[in-house]
């Protein structure tokens, strides 16, 4: 039986199966997102989604669904679905689905009357292509099937409106047809493994509404462009594969592509594999360069996010090669000493002041799985200068090195920690000043370019920031740490201590280089466990703070509102569980073992086999956001590598 599988009464229940989503993404930037009905319920589900170099290299949606039909004895059994204005769902071909599994890719089974027809659906690695492979497994007559594409050519972030200016021509190619609705876009071909006839009928279908757009306070309602349909006989037994791509492809080919490219998919078969397989899927190669996005349906390139998420999704598999392919690439992307960190059309931003100190974090991780520094520090030595340099100096958005050693950073509506949520121009929580994480990333970085730098021979310079760092040391617990409270502050300006309880201070318990003693180290946890920590995440906020709000939902404002005041997001975890071992050692395996074993049940919600982003901060934890977030699934396969070693050395004491 597969890992992940659902039922014929969970499937036909479309409140239960319309909360389940499936993604598949690939080398080439594209990916297919859809519920496991097939009924799309957000503006960036589509079957194809592929970046648009030509127009502003983002995502955008070209084939939107592919609708079959069943037909026998001139009754027709369409298996498509869409919903419409009172909740109407047509045509309704959920109800026609007996059967989901996961292995060894997503396959629908759908049985009418004496007809058993399997969909199955696998994406080329490295080209922009879904393939569709349909089996009909029993038929007790003559079958035809009827396809409708139903069309988009729009950005993942809009939606299509019926107008007079789409180009509703096409032009015949092997066993298919070449569309391409609107210029700049790269044309579609819809292609299959055997002769099939296409009949020309352009319609618009109006009013195809988008359940999730809707509850998040957007526009919800689409029109799409089906071009026409195509018809094909099928036997009993028979086999054939349909591909969308944006190049033609021999026909001939797709079925030997469909079985080459599922026999490499990682098997998602148990909860580790899961992750390995979803660990896949934020990486984007175009020649020597891959990009890692940090989520989907919405995220982009991020430096910060590709730094933390970095270890856990290639270090873990002993993927060192596309690790450093990836920090090779954003040095490329360096303006200054800034990374990106987030893209607005084709111009990347640049005002994260924690993403640079957090390269030298995964730098360290680096070493710490492969022993080589010397590496380390030839190559990557001069931008460690630069870094340090620039923020010792002082560069922009007012960041500047205090007398005491600590970095400022920050004007007063600026959001550049990794809490940078702001609400028109007003930032939800305002971090300007000294935060405790971006200083404790501060000294973990000094701290590792002296050490790296005289393990590998460096006698010039040194000093400067060896002084610094202990300059810092006593800075650092002077200016955040309460002896009374008994953990530390979350952002200090001036004469003003913010004391919210927030998970920012478990960084400055578990980084390499960390200057709080055991004792406080001990102490802090002690609050992050009974005010943060719930199974999936630390809250971003404690419930005892009156701003605290536990549920994320409703319109931009209310989610907003409550993204870093309450939800819970699993990628702190790593960091926590870091901290944590460190003060209990092998006692405090089993909190750890219970909280990634917990995720399994993650794997059948939301996003099918991946982790979200957030999570509530109340019961019941519900998943939001985007339903794969790079770091949330980084993070749960460094906590799993922590607990193989710790159970290792278990073993070998």
């Amino acid at each position: 039986m597969s890992y992940i599988k659902f039922d014929k009464q969970q499937l036909v229940n479309l409140e239960y199966s319309l909360q389940k989503e499936l993604l598949r993404s690939n080398r080439a930037g594209s990916y297919a997102s859809t519920t496991i009905t097939g009924c799309n319920t957000r503006k960036y589900h589509g079957l194809l989604v592929s970046l648009q170099p030509k127009i502003d290299n983002q995502h955008h949606v070209l084939l939107s669904s592919f609708d079959a039909t069943v037909i026998q004895h001139d009754t027709e059994f369409n298996l498509g679905i869409h919903k419409y204005e009172d909740d109407v769902y047509e045509p309704g071909g959920h109800k026609y689905i007996r059967d989901f599994e996961s292995e060894p890719i997503p396959k629908l089974t759908y049985r009418v009357g004496g007809v058993v027809l399997s969909k199955e659906r696998v994406f080329a690695e490295n080209d922009d292509r879904i393939l569709i492979k349909y089996t009909l497994e029993e038929a007790h007559s003559p079958t035809k099937l009827r396809f409708k594409p139903y069309l988009a050519f729009r950005s993942v972030h809009d939606l299509s409106k019926a107008n007079d200016e789409i180009d509703d021509s096409f032009l015949r190619v092997q066993n298919g047809i070449k569309v391409r609705l609107y210029e700049p876009y790269s044309p579609l071909f819809m292609q299959f493994s055997k002769k099939v006839n296409y009949i020309h009928n352009p319609n618009w279908y109006y009013g195809i509404e988008y359940s999730k757009e809707k509850s998040r306070g957007y526009d919800y309602k689409e029109d799409l462009f089906v071009p026409g349909y195509f018809e094909i006989s099928i036997k009993k037994g028979e086999s054939f594969v349909f591909s969308a791509g944006l190049e033609e492809i021999s026909s001939v080919k797709l079925k030997s592509l469909f079985e080459k490219e599922t026999k490499v998919r990682i098997p998602r078969d148990s909860f580790e594999n899961c992750l390995i397989n979803a660990a896949q899927q934020f990486f984007i190669q175009k020649n020597d360069t891959i990009d890692l996005i940090a989520g989907y349906h919405w995220f982009d390139i991020s430096g910060r996010d590709a730094f933390i998420s970095l270890p856990g999704l290639t270090l873990t598999q002993n993927n060192t090669k596309t690790f450093i392919t990836v920090i090779d690439s954003l040095l490329k992307r360096m303006k200054g000493p800034f990374f990106p960190s987030n893209k607005i059309g084709d111009d990347f931003i640049y005002e994260a002041v924690d993403a640079p100190l957090w390269f030298f974090w995964a730098l360290q991780q680096y070493i710490l799985y492969t022993g080589d520094e010397s590496m380390i520090w030839m190559k990557y030595q001069k931008v460690m200068l630069k870094i340090l340099n620039a923020y010792y100096k002082g560069t922009s958005n007012n960041i500047h090195v205090l007398e005491n050693g600590l970095l400022y950073a920050g004007n007063e509506n600026d959001t550049l920690t990794w809490m940078n949520v702001k609400i028109g121009d007003i930032p939800v929580v305002n971090r300007n000043g000294l935060t405790v994480e971006v200083n404790a990333l501060w000294y973990n970085a000094i701290r590792f370019y002296s050490e790296l730098g005289k393990n590998n021979g460096e006698t010039r310079g040194l000093k400067k920031w060896i002084d610094l760092s202990q300059k810092i040391e006593g800075s650092f617990i002077e200016t955040f740490w309460d002896e009374e409270k008994g953990y530390m502050a979350d952002v200090v300006k001036g004469d003003m201590k913010d004391f919210s309880v927030r998970p920012n201070q478990v960084f400055a318990c578990s980084l390499p280089y960390c200057i709080p003693d055991e004792g406080k180290i001990h102490r802090i946890l002690q609050i992050v466990e009974n005010e943060l920590l719930t199974p999936r995440g630390l809250r971003t906020l404690s419930p005892k703070n009156l701003d605290y709000k536990g549920v994320y939902k409703g319109d931009i404002f209310a989610r907003d509102s409550a993204y870093h005041q309450g939800s819970a997001f699993p990628w702190l975890l790593g960091f926590f569980t870091e901290a944590y071992l460190k003060i209990h050692g092998l006692s405090g395996l089993g909190l750890i073992q219970k909280i990634y074993a917990g995720f399994e049940d993650e794997m059948v919600e939301a996003g099918i086999g991946t982790i979200s982003e957030l999570y509530y901060g109340d019961p019941p934890y519900k998943g939001k956001g985007a339903i794969s977030q790079a770091w949330s699934v980084a993070e749960l396969l460094r906590i799993n590598h922590l607990i193989k070693q710790y159970e290792q050395n278990t073993n070998q004491s």
